[in-house]
């Protein structure tokens, strides 16, 4: 029994890329062939790097997007100035440590516009110049498998905030109608499409804090029916959707559980399900799998994530093992695939893990899969 192995998307982006993404951002002179030249070397390098590391469905590395969610900026019209800036519960709870990640410089800097006018779109020309340099890298190096991470409504609205429309529930009908082409040129090309909803959980301790979690669940069934709308030409069988509480160092201690969105989870449109249960805050959570087990769709596919990515320690490919074991029970190995907990590159420019130790990490994820599905396969 083989288990595929992959990620959730980002991964370190060399200097040469952080410079051109960065002399965009500010409004530099840059020129648009050395930008593409650029960010076509590095997908090619990047692709390399997974497939020599064991990793079976690769992507990107969203490599020419400054990050996973702001990049929207970018390719649709309607954003300008600044959203507010808000941090998160768990991080206001403990000012010192707070202050030291501000020191330190351990919080990104980049642009946050607000949505100031109709969300329109500039054309698909950067998405299908995305796909291209990906679909050279596979072809390149042999993988097989590939997909491209693609930002919800709901995370868009978490990150962009809405000062247009005259509801939050107007502003999401409007991402989710012009994210929709978007979504459906992704799988179009071949790729399957991977969503990230960080609004799912995330936004819970930084957006929504003066909700119950009661209340916050019903908000976020409101993201995920958006979403749900966006999906609605695309076969669930080619989507992936990945749900996290903010891939960074700290307390969590605000985190909502996830046996408390367990059931919004299960209701996107996806038949690939990317979570986190390897940091310290989340790992005991596959018991909630196992538990509402008759929850879960039959077509659905769990991508538990193994490695932390917030971390420089390197995973112990028995320790991947034993984590991917508490899932093979509960769906079977053919529905478990390996992942990690978030990914490595989440903005550009900035990550706590060292570029060397992600691929590492991703080493010791394929290697850890290969002892499980060879444990999966051998007789009782």
């Amino acid at each position: 029994m083989t288990l595929d192995v992959t990620h959730v998307g980002s991964l370190p982006r060399s200097q040469a890329v952080v410079d051109q993404l960065f002399a965009r951002e500010r409004g530099e002179a840059w020129d648009r062939a050395t930008f593409d030249a650029t960010m076509r070397a590095a997908v090619s390098e990047t692709v390399r790097r997974q497939v020599e590391a064991g990793v079976t469905i690769v992507s990107d590395g969203e490599t020419s997007k400054i990050s996973y969610a702001t990049y929207v900026k970018d390719r649709y019209e309607g954003f300008a100035g600044d959203s507010p800036r808000n941090a998160p519960a768990d991080l206001k709870l403990y000012p010192t440590f707070l202050e030291r990640l501000a020191k330190s410089g351990g919080t990104p800097t980049y642009a946050r516009p607000q949505c100031v006018g109709p969300v329109r779109s500039k054309g698909q020309g950067e998405l299908e110049t995305d796909i291209a340099h990906l679909k050279a890298a596979m072809a390149e190096h042999g993988a097989e498998r590939g997909f491209m991470n693609a930002a919800s409504p709901g995370v868009i609205s978490l990150f962009l905030q809405n000062a247009y429309y005259p509801s939050r529930e107007a502003y999401l009908a409007a991402l989710a109608d012009v994210m929709k082409a978007e979504y459906e040129t992704i799988v179009a090309a071949g790729l399957d499409l991977q969503l990230d909803c960080p609004d799912l959980a995330l936004s819970r301790h930084m957006l929504f804090t003066d909700l119950s979690d009661e209340e916050f669940v019903k908000v976020a069934q409101t993201h995920v029916d958006a979403l749900n709308h966006a999906l609605s030409d695309v076969p669930k069988e080619r989507v992936r959707v990945h749900i996290c509480w903010g891939n960074y160092e700290g307390p969590h201690v605000c985190d909502i559980a996830m046996d408390k969105v367990f059931s919004t989870l299960m209701s996107v449109k996806a038949r690939y399900v990317l979570f986190e249960t390897s940091n310290p805050r989340h790992a005991h959570e596959w018991t909630v799998f196992r538990d509402r087990a008759r929850e879960i769709p039959d077509d659905v596919v769990l991508v538990p994530g193994v490695v932390d990515t917030t971390t420089n320690f390197v995973e112990h490919p028995e320790v991947v093992a034993q984590r991917l074991e508490r899932f093979i029970p509960v769906v079977g190995a053919e529905r478990v695939i390996a992942g990690s907990d978030c990914g490595f590159g989440t903005f550009a420019g900035f990550g706590a893990v060292d570029p060397e130790i992600a691929f590492a990490k991703l080493r010791a994820l394929a290697d850890g899969a290969a002892l499980a599905g060879a444990r999966a396969a051998a007789p009782a």
